[in-house]
């Protein structure tokens, strides 16, 4: 990582470290209190209507960038030089694998192929528009040397969403339906979009035809399969190891540590393979919550569950910190000085693309999945459509990180046009998460007001791993009721579309345990220390779970 403050803080060398090395000791320093500001403040802020933690951190971020602006004359704004390999390599994996550590399995698996629907054909319906917009307008107003992969790469770009702002808002608990599609597009969005991004770089598209298109979804398809199996093999694997090996005897250390590094590893492998890191993680998360997290003991269940969700939060408000110190890099400005009005109208078509963008596949795509659900409280009503469409408004980290790669080199350009589309994504991505996230929470008050006797207690679905009883796409202790019922027999299509999910997780159900829990543990398994007074009858528990699976 290369840092930026030495011209700023050079003269406080000291005479055990060099100019530059110190200087790196000082950023790291006022980095790191700058987090420590910004988890305080936010938990000063946590009642407040109006503020999260993301928009804290963004305007933290700023305040600071202005501070080092004026200390440093004008030549730099911020502590650190961005990095992609720093945000996709270090920062990104925590974010997503623990996205799907906690997850809500039996929504998001009920919810599968609308999640899929929004997450991958919706933004490649937004990826469409914004491109074709981008190649139209853009190559009007002569804003700089940009090639078709260019005006590609915007729209994968802006077709990336940050749905972190809203999910903050929302109550899995009161809105589950809504909470899960929300949650399970954003995360199937990052990976298309980030797929898409990468596919585009990996074709010639001088010469666009039918067969370069049916190449692009093919590569699609592919990479989709082959990372969810990478990933969910990943969890297995670490399974059967922690399972047949007993770490726990000897140490939970090394329990916890085989967990983190499998799930790292799952990423780094999919990276290496030139797949999506991003879903093979994401699935890993799953898998390791279904199988690897039961094998372990309670105190690293503890452990893990806290260590987890911790990471994936430090990571969140460092990008967000980053971001606002970033926005004011004088550099990038520079370039644009001259034409200022350029960036903004830039940034407002952005906008626009995106506000359009969304809305062309939220509505037709819900109503389509609409037409698969048979009770009314399954459906997407037309409320919980406009917050569907709000959520992914937003643009983020991932938005920034890509626009990074295509049109700079290591945190630099000199291009005029690629610092036209640096700037107009950094307006863009603070306008979005600031504005609009201002607005979410009273949006999503007025839009869905909470229930006035809501009892917290009763839920249909636990909400940390630690309670996580439920088989993977079961349906918790009701679906004993619910299986045991007859199901009719499709006679149309719609039938046919809503009435096999309870089927699915009936034989899911059988199969697991039947077939997995018996090799990779899960639920039920629980793991003991040799000489324990109560090992024979937890492996008596262990063994009843598993026969009553197979009956």
């Amino acid at each position: 990582m290369v840092f930026d403050l030495g011209l700023v803080l050079g003269k406080m060398g000291s005479n055990t470290l060099g100019t530059s090395e110190y200087s790196s000791v000082v950023s790291m320093n006022l980095f790191v209190a700058l987090l420590c500001a910004c988890i305080v403040i936010g938990h000063l802020l946590e009642e407040n209507r109006w503020m999260n933690e993301s928009i804290t951190a963004l305007v933290i971020g700023l305040c600071t960038g202005v501070v080092i602006l004026l200390i440093s004359g004008g030549t730099s704004s911020h502590l650190l030089v961005f990095s992609e390999d720093l945000f996709f390599i270090y920062l990104l994996p925590p974010i997503i694998f623990n996205a799907g550590f906690q997850v809500k399995k039996k929504q998001f698996f009920r919810n599968f192929m609308t999640i899929v629907l929004f997450g991958a054909v919706g933004t490649v319906i937004s990826f469409t528009i914004i491109s074709f917009g981008a190649v139209k307008i853009f190559k009007k107003m002569n804003i700089g040397d940009l090639e078709i992969g260019d005006y590609l790469a915007i729209g994968a770009i802006f077709s990336a969403t940050d749905s972190v702002c809203t999910l903050q808002v929302l109550n899995q608990d009161q809105t589950p339906l809504l909470y899960s599609l929300v949650f399970g597009e954003g995360v199937v969005n990052d990976a298309t979009s980030v797929v898409i991004f990468n596919a585009v770089q990996d074709f010639d598209l001088s010469q666009m035809t039918t067969a370069v298109a049916f190449q692009l979804i093919g590569k699609f398809i592919y990479l989709f399969i082959t990372s969810t199996l990478l990933g969910a093999g990943a969890g297995l694997l670490s399974a059967y190891v922690i399972k047949k090996l007993y770490f726990g005897r000897h140490s939970t250390d090394r329990e916890v540590a085989i967990m983190i590094l499998m799930a790292y590893l799952s990423y780094m492998l999919a990276e290496l393979f030139y797949l999506s890191g991003i879903l093979t993680v994401f699935f890993c998360g799953i898998v390791m919550s279904h199988y690897t997290w039961h094998n372990v003991t309670e105190k690293s269940r503890v452990t893990t569950k806290h260590a987890f969700a911790t990471l994936s939060f430090i990571a969140e408000l460092f990008i967000f910190l980053y971001v606002g110190m970033d926005a004011l890099d004088i550099e990038k400005w520079s370039f644009v000085k001259d034409s200022p009005g350029t960036s903004v109208e830039v940034s407002a078509i952005l906008l626009g693309f995106v506000l359009v963008g969304r809305a062309a596949f939220v509505f037709p795509l819900s109503f389509l999945s609409n037409l698969t659900k048979k009770s009314q409280h399954e459906k997407i009503d037309f409320r919980q459509q406009v917050l569907i469409w709000w959520a992914g408004l937003m643009r983020g980290a991932v938005s920034m990180a890509l626009a990074y790669n295509q049109f700079t080199r290591k945190g630099h350009t000199t291009l005029h046009g690629n610092a036209v589309m640096i700037t107009s994504t950094i307006t863009v991505v603070l306008f979005s998460t600031m504005v609009f996230g201002l607005i979410t929470q009273p949006l999503v008050r007025l839009l869905l007001p909470a229930p006035k006797n809501l009892n917290r207690a009763i839920s249909s679905e636990p909400t940390s791993p630690k309670s996580f009883v439920v088989p993977l796409l079961g349906n918790g202790q009701d679906s004993e009721i619910d299986f045991g019922q007859h199901i009719p027999r499709p006679t149309s299509l719609r039938m046919l579309l809503s009435t096999p999910t309870h089927t699915v997780h009936h034989y899911w159900r059988k199969f697991d345990n039947a077939f997995m829990r018996p090799v990779f543990g899960g639920r039920g398994f629980v793991p003991f220390v040799p000489g324990s007074p109560s090992d024979q009858s937890r492996f008596q528990s262990q063994q009843h779970l598993v026969n009553e699976g197979t009956n």
